[in-house]
């Protein structure tokens, strides 16, 4: 049971996932704990929809498929809703989780950051099939890259670079990931490219 959730607060993994194909809005859960989701920024949709349409895009007529935020991640006695996420083998028979993405991609903002860089973080490094966990900040430019194949040390892209999503043999510009969204870094970027 999570730490300082009193009895009568506690539900069940089952009565979670039935609760979940009813309501409204969307819930994690940790150890008998139910969290509602706060609604997502247009930066922050900017960002998931750029990902995800390019992790489509090269999964094409492969085995493995890229989801977005409907759909939850099993990790041991939690469930998370990852914003971006790719599966290639997915043995489990429920059609609204899986327990084997091979990618999880968060999208940060201040509401979710501490969360996002610390208990999902170590959460999702337990997946056995997780090659690559990616943070994106919304409010500026950084794209932090954990890889199991280096030992889950980050490495950090920025505006110039290119980042190589080694799980589905992707690699992206920084500026394609943050096309359109509005942010200092961004306009700053798009301002020097046009300097004569």
């Amino acid at each position: 049971m999570a730490p300082n959730l009193k009895q009568e607060d506690w539900i069940s993994e089952e009565a979670y996932l039935q609760s979940e194909l009813l309501s409204e809005i969307k819930h994690e859960y940790i150890d008998g704990a139910v969290y509602a989701m706060a609604g997502a920024s247009k930066n922050h949709q900017r960002i998931t929809g750029n990902v995800s349409r390019e992790f489509g895009n090269q999964l094409k007529n492969t085995p493995c498929e890229s989801f977005s935020s409907d759909i939850k991640v099993k990790v041991g006695s939690k469930f998370f809703y990852p914003d971006v996420m790719v599966v290639c083998e997915d043995d489990s028979d429920n059609a609204y989780y899986t327990e084997n993405p091979v990618i999880i991609v968060e999208v940060l903002s201040k509401s979710t950051r501490r969360m996002d860089e610390t208990a999902k973080k170590f959460a999702y490094q337990t997946l056995p099939m997780l090659k690559e966990y990616v943070l994106i900040e919304q409010d500026f430019v950084d794209v932090e890259v954990c890889r199991r194949s280096e030992g889950w040390v980050s490495r950090h892209y920025f505006l110039g670079d290119s980042v190589t999503f080694e799980s589905v043999g992707l690699t992206l510009s920084v500026e394609d990931i943050y096309e359109r969204v509005e942010n200092e870094d961004v306009r700053s970027f798009v301002e020097s490219l046009n300097q004569p």
